[in-house]
């Protein structure tokens, strides 16, 4: 029975340093966003999670759903501009929105069909401590998102 109490004390004890982990990144993350929103002299709304947006064309109806398909053109980007992912020209690609990352889940909801704009991404809406090919851990994350189509 001991086991289990230390196991369990030693759990709860990893849980409450990841949550404050969780904070002290999205405290950076804000910080690292509004640095570069004005470097970069633009204005962005925010939403409750953390993610900034900004929509240059709204687009029309339908907008996407956690159970819809996209047809996006995208460009992905560090703060620092370089890039780790784009589609090719001329190639959009069609993804399922349960397949993507959260900060896109989230974001392009915001978008209707034929909507462009940015999508600032803090890292616990992206690959939070995982490093990616091109992407470092714990990094936060920019689309330039032009929305096709949704099915």
């Amino acid at each position: 029975m001991k086991h289990y109490t230390l196991l369990f004390s030693v759990l709860i004890i990893v849980l409450l340093a990841a949550c404050k982990k969780d904070e002290d990144n999205r405290e950076i993350d804000d910080k690292i966003i509004n640095d570069y929103l004005q470097q970069e002299k633009l204005t962005a709304n925010k939403t409750k999670s953390g993610l900034y947006y900004i929509i240059n064309v709204p687009g029309n109806f339908p907008k996407p759903s956690i159970n819809s398909n996209v047809t996006v053109y995208y460009k992905g980007y560090l703060t620092n501009h370089q890039i780790f992912d784009s589609t090719q020209v001329n190639q959009p690609v069609t993804l399922p929105m349960r397949d993507v990352i959260e900060g896109w889940r989230e974001g392009l909801q915001l978008f209707g069909e034929g909507g462009k704009g940015i999508l600032l991404i803090p890292s616990h809406l992206g690959y939070g401590s995982a490093i990616m090919p091109g992407i470092p851990a714990n990094s936060v994350l920019i689309f330039d998102i032009n929305l096709l189509n949704v099915e």
